[in-house]
């Protein structure tokens, strides 16, 4: 294959010359760090942890999970990686079912939605980038939306998660 000779990187945020000992190790085996009775939800890279580069999270759904409706983000791209079972996505046109390996990318302001329809659980990958402060809402959703009005509008909009009802 033949690469074009000045291929362009970002530029450089580290500027030593020996580099640092500073990767971040988790085990397979560490507990979620959020658990309901519809899931559970692994903060496996956070905008803290990541300096904001990126938010990665694995989230295990029960079966008949509801997910997440269709929705749309002004400062981050989503993408999906299924890990096991079955999980409907919404591309913003159609709703897809996605099994173990299969990936979705949603750029910024892509509309999406996912839900698990089946009667076994699934478990999926959840890439955020660049990386934001996530874990609040995941941690608060439930109970904003069933506050509802106002109070959950500006839940949404300070999570950058724009709903189409």
């Amino acid at each position: 294959m033949s690469y074009p000779e000045h291929l362009s990187y970002p530029e450089p945020r580290y500027h030593g010359d020996k580099g640092e000992v500073n990767a971040v190790f988790r085990p397979s085996d560490t507990p979620a760090d959020l658990s309901s009775p519809g899931g559970s939800t692994h903060y496996l890279a956070t905008h803290a942890s990541t300096g904001g580069e990126f938010g990665l999270y694995k989230a295990e759904l029960g079966p008949r999970s509801a997910g997440a409706r269709t929705h749309f983000h002004k400062a981050m791209s989503e993408s999906f990686y299924v890990l096991s079972g079955e999980l409907e996505l919404y591309d913003g046109e159609k709703w897809v079912t996605g099994r173990a390996g299969d990936f979705l990318y949603v750029p910024v302001g892509g509309l999406h939605a996912f839900k698990n329809v089946t009667d076994e659980p699934t478990s999926m990958l959840m890439l955020f980038s660049p990386g934001a402060p996530r874990e609040e809402y995941f941690e608060r959703v439930a109970e904003m939306t069933r506050r509802g009005g106002e109070e959950l509008t500006e839940f949404r909009v300070r999570h950058d998660s724009y709903f189409v009802d």
